[in-house]
């Protein structure tokens, strides 16, 4: 079945939404921060356990899987779920943001893209139906159109034409898109250019893809910057459909995505820190690797109920990253996973109760210490 996405309530003071998501696999509800497995993995963490930290939705890079172990290989195990054993929905991106991280700007033509496998240097060329070629193969729940991701700053013209590309590249791929169990999701560009936001949206919402991604952000754009970005291409999306910010896993950042309108999120950020030993806490990061949590026997969060704080101290965990036991990241992935899921739980909650921007509020000045954040310049409030 394709995905089905259910509005339950909007609150009453911004655009934060309450709903399901209707899977193969089950019902989800949205707000939802999904963990990335970009090699059919998530990193440090089995499947048992993302379970066990309430996941949802998990992530797999087709960049990565069509190099290595390939699609037919997967296609031939059964597909992705049974590849990696995961009895959940899955997202898979399209691979576009690996490949133009990859690819030199004379090399994007309107056939595709030119690159360089980061493996081996093999010559590769990637276009929109063999990105969807290969997402129909690994069977995924959710499939993602190859889209042309820019950088930021570019020029308005630069960004126009590339907003052009992309909507021929969404309509190419959806025309060879033939997997009846998944869905696909066009991804709204534009750069901060409202007009181009609005004209993306709503040529994407007449071609009428299952759900819609917000791309272009968090690549080097001041956080205002990202906000207005979320904003100006939310309020164009159709009210019955997934809305997906993609790569974005910061609390804060989270919280202002759902406050105008994000449902899904994700972000390799919660496993990449804890591979530096940091922690997200309510009072902001912490770094174990730091000597003062060398005799601190307090879990890393005290109102944290994942396993790592049920059950260990910082001053463990710290021996074990410091001698660098897998353990210890393990744990830490735990912590940081369950840590943005929970405050996605919290939202829900928050929405609910009509109280989205008393939370926001109290949680800034937690997580910064009572730093003005912002200066409260964007508040995602109703007018």
């Amino acid at each position: 079945m394709k995905i089905k996405y259910n509005l339950l309530k909007t609150e009453k003071n911004t655009d934060a939404r309450l709903g399901t998501i209707e899977t193969n696999y089950g019902t989800y509800s949205t707000p939802m921060f999904m963990p990335v497995g970009t090699r059919a993995s998530v990193k440090g963490v089995s499947p048992k356990e993302l379970k066990e930290i309430n996941s949802g939705i998990i992530l797999a890079n087709t960049y990565h899987l069509w190099l290595r172990p390939g699609e037919d290989l997967i296609d031939s195990a059964g597909g992705l779920h049974k590849f990696m054993s995961w009895n959940g929905p899955i997202l898979t991106d399209s691979g576009g943001f690996q490949v133009f991280s990859l690819a030199r700007r004379k090399d994007i033509t309107e056939s595709g893209v030119k690159f360089k496998s980061h493996i081996d240097g093999t010559p590769l060329f990637l276009t929109p139906e063999k990105s969807i070629e290969i997402q129909n193969k690994l069977d995924s729940d959710i499939a993602m159109s190859f889209d042309e991701c820019i950088p930021y700053p570019a020029e308005y013209e630069y960004v126009k034409k590339s907003v052009e590309r992309t909507l021929r590249w969404a309509k190419r791929g959806k025309d060879v898109f033939n997997n009846k169990r998944q869905s696909l999701f066009g991804i709204v560009q534009g750069g901060e250019y409202e007009d181009l936001r609005k004209y993306c949206s709503e040529e994407l919402v007449k071609m009428n893809f299952d759900g819609y991604s917000i791309g272009g952000t968090s690549v080097g754009e001041n956080k205002e910057t990202m906000y207005k970005m979320v904003e100006y291409s939310t309020k164009y999306l159709p009210h019955d459909k997934v809305r997906y910010l993609m790569g974005v896993g910061d609390p804060i950042d989270i919280i202002e995505g759902v406050i105008r309108g994000v449902d899904i999120f994700d972000c390799v950020l919660p496993t990449r820190i804890a591979r530096h030993g940091n922690a997200f806490t309510r009072y902001g990061k912490i770094n174990l690797k730091n000597a003062k949590y060398k005799s601190d026997f307090t879990p890393i969060d005290e109102s944290c109920d994942c396993y790592a704080c049920k059950n260990f101290t910082k001053a463990y965990i710290r021996h074990l990253v410091s001698v660098d036991e897998m353990l210890g990241l393990s744990l830490l992935s735990i912590h940081n996973l369950r840590f943005l899921i929970r405050l996605t739980e919290d939202l829900r909650e928050c929405i609910k109760n009509d109280n989205i921007l008393e939370y926001r509020e109290e949680f800034i000045k937690d997580y910064y210490h009572g730093e003005d954040y912002l200066n409260k310049k964007t508040t995602g409030q109703k007018n």
